[in-house]
């Protein structure tokens, strides 16, 4: 049985950005234990999901494009592609991305 997707976001990391980001919330008129839709948050993610994620477990690694291309041998340019949806991320490079950016390859395709 397939899972429904997750219509809320949750953020890990540096604790000023999420104040921050809770910040924002507060002042567009959200409060605490209100949930805000994903996609609303992100609307990339209704037309570029893997790249969404590519570009956030790259941001999470703390890698520029031009450091994932020298660990992965993919082109710093297609990199770029695949996280804008200019380009798709294909199983072979979700393979090579994955043990540089600490994730499965599955959440690429």
């Amino acid at each position: 049985m397939k899972k429904h997707p997750t219509e809320e976001a949750r953020f890990r990391g540096n604790p000023a950005a999420i104040a921050r980001l809770r910040e924002l919330a507060r002042d567009l008129g959200a409060k605490e234990l209100d949930s805000i839709p994903a996609n609303e948050v992100f609307p990339e993610l209704a037309t570029n999901r893997a790249g969404v994620a590519l570009r956030g477990m790259r941001y999470r690694e703390d890698l520029t494009q031009a450091q994932l291309a020298e660990r992965t041998g993919i082109p710093q340019r297609h990199i770029s592609e695949m996280e804008n949806g200019k380009r798709g991320i294909g199983k072979e490079n979700a393979r090579k991305l994955a043990p540089a950016l600490n994730a499965d390859y599955r959440l690429f395709l």
